[in-house]
């Protein structure tokens, strides 16, 4: 069975074009390569058609990964998204406690997380810290080094 994942409509789209890619343009050009391959003759002795069907299946192991990814997404309805707690798709504003810094990020499904654009994933250390506070609490952060503490300035969409 595969695991549920909450997506926006935005990152729900890009996984559905990125499968669409796979399979109408990177797959036929694989088995193109293959053929190309075999036609230059002994097959026990060909690096090219070897190299041409390991392409083929890490393609296809990758095609197999993003339908069930797909089969398991949902999409989430922001409208109904309650606002007094950090829940997928908050905007939350937090604060350093240990160094004062102030920072704003959005907590979004793996698959949308990147952080130059201030989107993380819910299942990232600071995401699970977050997940379910509400302003004015201290989120308590396990990192490799520590514990940090982030006071919860801000929730919004």
């Amino acid at each position: 069975m595969s695991k549920v994942s909450y997506y926006t409509a935005e990152g729900l789209k890009k996984l559905r074009d990125e499968l669409r890619q796979l399979k109408d343009i990177e797959r036929p050009l694989a088995s193109q390569a293959i053929a190309e391959a075999r036609d230059k003759g002994d097959l026990s002795e060909n690096a090219e058609y070897d190299a041409a069907k390991e392409a083929q299946g890490m393609l296809e192991m990758k095609i197999s990964k993003l339908e069930e990814t797909l089969a398991g997404a949902r999409l989430i309805d922001e409208s109904q998204l309650d606002t007094s707690k950090v829940l997928v798709l908050s905007k939350v504003k937090i604060k350093n406690q240990t160094n004062g810094m102030e920072m704003t990020y959005t907590l979004v499904a793996d698959g949308e997380a990147d952080l130059a654009s201030g989107k993380i994933s819910v299942n990232s250390p600071i995401g699970k810290g977050l997940l379910g506070k509400s302003v004015g609490e201290v989120a308590e952060v396990q990192v490799p080094n520590g514990v940090m503490k982030f006071d919860i300035l801000e929730i919004s969409r």
